[in-house]
């Protein structure tokens, strides 16, 4: 009779390795990742405050040397309320999974059938986990586009956080109505720049160093064929030619920053049945927002839902997901997965935020 082996009982199926184990793995998702746009602040509970001070900036008076200083006055406070989402994820490894499996990639050598290397279990959960946290990633991702467009959504559609109506704003949506021509038409270039100067001018305090557009694929065609831009670079000889080269990467023009951005994925319903993958950023729309902000753009991250880490900051380097201790299945039949992202995408400046649309 076959000796049994706990394999799981092990340094390397340990929560704390696995979870920095799915770290090792590029993320194939998140351009607002990449972008580096939502600064990382872990916090030790499941919710929290933002105070926004309604200050007003005005010009201080001179005074003789030695006489009295103008006194500074307090602004207005209003406490915002915020709770940290909680994303539980589980899946399974059973015994049957990774028997007779022929492992990926193998090439000769121990533990060979017929020249044949066969899958480890070890092999079998890491691809496991990379496909769960891929799904933490894709998710992560819809949130913090939900959050540039001043609304956070489940993956079913449903109203998870309205950032202009928290604080009171209303969103700000300017037409460049690509395709008109005559009375009707608009200039992109002069569109740009009001798209620029609304935010300048509600930066409260806050600084950018410039303006991102993400852009569905129709108002990005809709920009790039406009009468302006192929007049604006018909001599341009430098850099990108949008005349000439594909240029949905991103190019600049009106002093934005435009890029095309076909996010999407499908939602997994509780019949089992999938959804027709749905765009981050709707057909028609694009999506304008300040760069180089200090404390515009946060991203929340509280304490897993595990007996060992309440009330901890997580260290912000690894908390984008977690894997909890394996739980055995009964008769030895497998083990149960684990994971949980506890994400709150935030814009602290939601007036900042900038629908553009084309009506035509």
């Amino acid at each position: 009779m076959p000796t049994m082996i706990d394999i799981f009982n092990q340094d390397a199926f340990s929560a704390a390795a696995l979870t920095q184990g799915v770290y090792q793995v590029p993320n194939m998702y998140g351009r607002l990742k990449q972008l580096g746009l939502f600064r990382p602040e872990p916090i030790a509970t499941r919710s929290g405050i933002v105070v926004i001070e309604n200050g007003v900036l005005n010009m201080l008076p001179t005074r003789p040397v030695g006489g009295p200083a103008s006194l500074g006055t307090r602004g207005n406070q209003k406490p915002i309320p915020f709770y940290v989402l909680h994303i539980p994820h589980d899946d399974a490894v059973f015994a049957s999974d990774v028997q007779n499996m022929l492992a990926l990639g193998q090439i000769t050598g121990g533990g060979l059938v017929s020249g044949i290397a066969l899958e480890t279990v070890q092999g079998f959960l890491d691809r496991k986990l990379i496909t769960m946290r891929n799904k933490h990633a894709i998710t992560l991702e819809a949130l913090r586009v939900g959050a540039i467009k001043g609304r956070i959504l489940d993956s079913d559609g449903t109203l998870l956080l309205d950032l202009f109506a928290t604080f009171g704003v209303t969103e700000q949506v300017f037409d460049f109505k690509f395709g008109t021509t005559g009375a009707g038409a608009v200039d992109p270039v002069t569109m740009c720049q009001s798209v620029t100067g609304y935010m300048e001018d509600n930066l409260l305090g806050e600084t950018m160093t410039g303006v991102q557009a993400l852009c569905s694929p129709e108002f990005f065609r809709g920009l790039v064929s406009s009468p302006a831009v192929r007049d604006a670079y018909k001599f341009y000889q430098a850099g990108l030619q949008p005349l000439r080269d594909d240029v949905r990467k991103g190019f600049r023009f009106g002093g934005i920053e435009f890029e095309e951005y076909r996010g999407a994925a499908s939602y997994l319903q509780e019949d089992g049945t999938r959804t027709t993958p749905q765009r981050f950023i709707p057909a028609g729309d694009a999506r304008f927002f300040p760069i180089g902000t200090t404390d515009t753009f946060v991203n929340y991250w509280c304490p897993p839902d595990f007996w060992g880490a309440v009330n901890q900051a997580p260290d912000a380097a690894d908390a984008e997901v977690f894997v909890a201790p394996l739980e055995p299945m009964e008769f030895g039949k497998g083990m149960k997965i684990h994971t949980e992202s506890n994400p709150l995408p935030f814009v602290k400046r939601p007036a900042l935020l900038v629908r553009g649309t084309t009506s035509t």
